[in-house]
């Protein structure tokens, strides 16, 4: 058996809730500017960076300065939209899951912008949980690539085989596959994931805590 000795977990659709409000946001900004979001346009933004988004929605033919403005507008709206309910917000479960592991070596791993990042896991009172934070800007790739789940592991100090993803995405998935890792999936986006070792909604699931004992993590790694 591979022991588990480190958690990595995406940030949106697993740490906060926050899909169906990048949408509306998306929606909303959009509209700004003259573009008519479609539910087919909504779905390829899940598990992408904000470039790819922005490139996706606005046209390929934009400077990187003109797609690095509309994305950080975007997100800026983003955050004022989520901060007056942001620990409402979180996972189900997630917080109670991070205290009681709090002695296994977390890591936030995600394609988001470096300010949702610290923006979540300051207003929401989780930075202490987290050794890294690793964001798409940190590597060449990002997800559905392997580059940023495994520079977090390589930044906690853990081989890859050692190491269990929380995802949501299709992309963010198939990039913890591409990693040697084992992924648990969050059905708080798709239930369809593939690839994936366990599906939970959320992290008081009865089935994750049985799960992660038969994967070799010890009652030793429990906060007492």
């Amino acid at each position: 058996m591979i022991e588990i000795r480190a958690f990595l977990f995406d940030m949106d659709g697993v740490i906060v809730d926050s899909n169906s409000l990048h949408r509306e946001v998306w929606a909303e900004y959009n509209r700004l500017h003259g573009i008519h979001t479609t539910d087919e346009m909504q779905l390829r933004m899940y598990g992408k960076r904000n470039d790819e988004i922005v490139k996706d929605f606005f046209g390929s033919d934009l400077s990187d300065e003109e797609v690095s403005a509309h994305g950080a507008a975007k997100e800026e709206l983003y955050r004022e939209r989520l901060r007056p309910d942001i620990r409402n917000s979180l996972v189900p479960g997630v917080r109670r899951f991070l205290e009681r592991h709090r002695n296994v070596p977390a890591a936030v791993a995600t394609n988001a912008e470096p300010a949702n990042v610290n923006f979540v896991l300051d207003e929401a009172g989780l930075r202490q949980y987290f050794r890294v934070a690793v964001d798409g800007h940190q590597v060449r790739n990002p997800k559905p690539h392997p580059d940023i789940y495994l520079r977090a592991a390589e930044e906690l100090g853990v081989e890859p085989q050692f190491c269990v993803v929380f995802e949501d995405s299709h992309t963010g998935v198939e990039a913890g596959v591409a990693a040697g890792m084992r992924v648990v999936g969050v059905s708080t986006s798709h239930e369809d994931l593939q690839g994936i070792s366990l599906l939970i909604s959320g992290f008081d699931d009865p089935a994750l805590e049985p799960w992660l004992a038969r994967q070799g993590l010890g009652a030793q790694t429990l906060t007492t």
